[in-house]
Parts: C-alpha cells; structure tokens; sequence
C-alpha cells in the first residue's frame, strides 16, 4: 500500500475551540522509501494564531495572511492522501483537526478514517515502550535522529522526522541476513524478510572426508595438550549430547 507520513501546525490546542490548521505537510513513501513526491501548504487560518502555539512552531499572523485559505487547498491534499496508509504521530490530534477543516470546506468530503488506514506512531511506540517518553522528539533523540537543524517545530521538518522514526519504529529486525540485504538509498539498508522469498533454496552439504576427520582429531588433541579444560570444540560436543540425551528422556 502506498504509504503518506503527515504532520501539522494549529493555531492553538483544541479543535473544539475554533483552533484552526496553519500548516500541513505529506511525505510520499513506496516499499518504506521515500519516493520524492510531497505536498506542502501553509494556510490562512482566518483567526489569530494563539501566543502558546506560536512558542512553539514561531508562525505568526503576519506570515498566514497572504497564504490560501484551507478550502483552496483541500481537494488537492483530500486527493493526495486517498487510499494510503497514513502515518501520523498522535493521530486523534491530527485527524481532529483535519476532519473539521474538510467538513468546513465541503461537508461532502469524508472522515480520514473511511479513505486511508491511519497508522498512528505515538500508539506503537507505547506499545513497545510502555511507561517511557514517546514524544517525537524523544523518539528521535532514541534513535539517534539528528534534530540539531531545527529550533522550532514545523509540519515539513516534522514530517521528515517522523518518516525516520517511523522506519527506526518498525524495523523489526531481529537478525541480519546479509544475503537478503537491499541497498534503499542514503546509506539506509533493508532486509527482505524470508517470506518474501519465493524461489526455492537448494542446499548442498558437503561432508568432510575420512582424511579430513582424522585431521581434525589431531588438531583437537594438540588443543586438549595445550589446555587444562581441553578444547572447546569437544567440551560443546559434550555437553550438546548430554542435552539431547535429557530431552529425549
């Protein structure tokens, strides 16, 4: 599914308040990269910008008053995130505000929740980190994400940040198998997982020779004579057998 990483600006807190969006910005990704393609908007409001909100993303009235209306923006972000996965950190705050700018716009467009599937970061990072700071700033600085570039808060920065955290969130890479590794651009490598494949493996063992045997035995005697608990090699044979031994009985 085509993937669209969104993210926010607001005049203030609370969409039942009249607070308003300022600010959106959508970051296009196919097979968990980023495929070039985004959508950025700063938007009149149409009401003052609260002195909190501006603490906090430094958009002032000044700057909105020559931006478009959301109304004449709305059909082309309405298009732009239809039938994709849409990824949002605390997504009940965007989609609040979202839903109530599309109503606005045209009461015939329909709930977020009904065209895309909303993958909301904020819930899985509580999953998997439950009683610790999931803020995206906090998640970024856990991964190592780079936020020095940024003094205030902005929808496009943001959006970037959350595309990292996002892939850094769902990795779900236990184990490295370098034959299934794929190069995905910016020094960023993806593993296909084994059930993706679909050709058959053939494996061909190969067993070592009387030759080679005996070989190995002088190589492991020589260990024992060197080592006052003998070679590794044999203690772990021995110890894999005695457990086998124990589940089989």
């Amino acid at each position: 599914m085509r993937q669209v990483v969104l993210d926010t600006e607001t005049t203030g807190l609370e969409v039942r308040d009249g607070h308003r969006i300022i600010e959106f910005a959508c970051i296009e990704l196919s097979s968990r990269v980023k495929t070039g393609t985004s959508l950025h908007h700063y938007v009149n409001p149409e009401r003052e910008v609260e002195q909190g909100a501006l603490e906090v993303h430094g958009i002032d009235n000044e700057f909105l008053a020559t931006k478009p209306r959301f109304a004449d923006v709305a059909e082309e972000l309405y298009e732009f995130i239809k039938g994709s996965e849409l990824i949002i950190h605390n997504a009940s705050f965007d989609l609040g505000f979202l839903d109530s700018e599309f109503q606005n716009a045209n009461p015939e467009y329909r709930e977020i929740g009904s065209i895309c599937e909303i993958v909301d970061t904020l819930e899985i990072a509580r999953d998997q980190r439950p009683g610790r700071r999931n803020s995206l700033d906090a998640l970024a600085n856990e991964f190592g994400i780079d936020l020095s570039a940024r003094s205030l808060h902005g929808a496009r920065q943001d959006a970037e940040i959350l595309v990292d955290v996002y892939l850094a969130l769902t990795g779900g890479q236990t184990a490295i198998d370098f034959g299934s590794l794929v190069d995905i651009g910016s020094g960023a490598v993806e593993q296909r997982t084994a059930e993706k494949r679909t050709a058959p493996v053939n494996v061909v063992v190969i067993k070592a020779s009387q030759e080679e045997l005996k070989m190995h035995q002088k190589i492991l005697d020589n260990l024992d004579s060197q080592s006052d608990k003998g070679s590794v090699w044999r203690r772990y044979m021995k110890s894999d057998v005695r457990d086998k031994t124990q589940i089989e009985q």
